[in-house]
């Protein structure tokens, strides 16, 4: 009984630790970067440890009792889709970031612009007004943003999705680990279990310091406060396209010498 506590215990702090790993972290403070309520924030990052965990434990115990075996190009592709994410969110606060500018900040060139005029008359004289307006940009991720944010549901489905996702590269990591050191199959799973509800506890912490953090930095400062998004999206949007080379180029997924070890 004690040898079961004590790998709970484990399970628990690890998961915790899983929490903190880089595309994790990144990956949230996007989500979270607009972010000022700590208790919204911390219900967004239950929702990413919940997807996350969802993943883990439908892979994971899928490889505990049926010996799954994934190929190193299934593998490295399930990382890439980190990457990928990792692309989107940036790439959507960044996208953000241009819709709240001042229109009058952003320099244009006459394709950006509509020009017309309008002619006024004051008693016989007439005198003419040209200005212009800049036309709207149109994208396939500012569209999804700017409409699925209307969705009340959107800001805690985002981050489920983005757990599911990262829970698909680190699932058979986690799960080989356990069969390494657990042969007991139901304490396995249970090892699972705990393992994602401290992963749950430890993005809930981190979650509620990142709105924390943001909140005192960039109180009443908004235009810091979109700087502070805008930094995040660059820092996902480059994080992102370095996992993307590393795992397509330096690991072979595009080659005929791929290899992959589960992180």
């Amino acid at each position: 009984m004690i040898g079961f506590l004590s790998i709970l215990a484990v399970g628990f702090f690890l998961g915790m630790r899983h929490a903190t790993d880089p595309d994790h972290v990144i990956a949230v403070t996007t989500i979270v970067a607009n972010q000022r309520n700590q208790a919204r924030a911390a219900v967004i990052g239950a929702f990413w440890g919940v997807g996350h965990t969802l993943t883990i434990f439908v892979v994971g115990t899928g490889i505990i009792l049926f010996n799954l075996v994934i190929p190193v190009r299934v593998g490295l592709s399930m990382e890439l889709s980190v990457a990928v994410m990792l692309v989107i969110l940036g790439s959507l606060n960044i996208a953000g970031f241009l819709r709240s500018m001042p229109a009058g900040s952003i320099q244009t060139s006459d394709e950006d612009a509509m020009v017309h005029s309008h002619s006024h008359s004051h008693g016989n004289s007439t005198h003419t007004h040209t200005h212009a307006h800049l036309t709207q940009v149109h994208s396939p991720l500012a569209w999804m943003d700017r409409t699925f944010t209307k969705v009340g549901l959107y800001q805690y489905l985002r981050p489920f999705v983005v757990g599911v996702v990262h829970g698909l590269a680190g699932s058979a990591a986690v799960a080989l680990l356990v069969l390494t050191t657990i042969r007991n199959y139901h304490w396995a799973i249970a090892y699972l279990l705990i393992f994602g509800v401290g992963t749950i506890a430890g993005m809930m912490l981190i979650t509620m310091s990142i709105a924390s953090a943001f909140t005192m930095v960039g109180r009443g400062r908004q235009k810091f406060s979109h700087q502070l998004a805008l930094a995040s999206g660059l820092l996902s949007l480059g994080f992102g396209l370095f996992v993307a080379y590393q795992i397509c180029f330096v690991n072979g997924l595009f080659s005929t010498h791929d290899r992959w070890i589960p992180q």
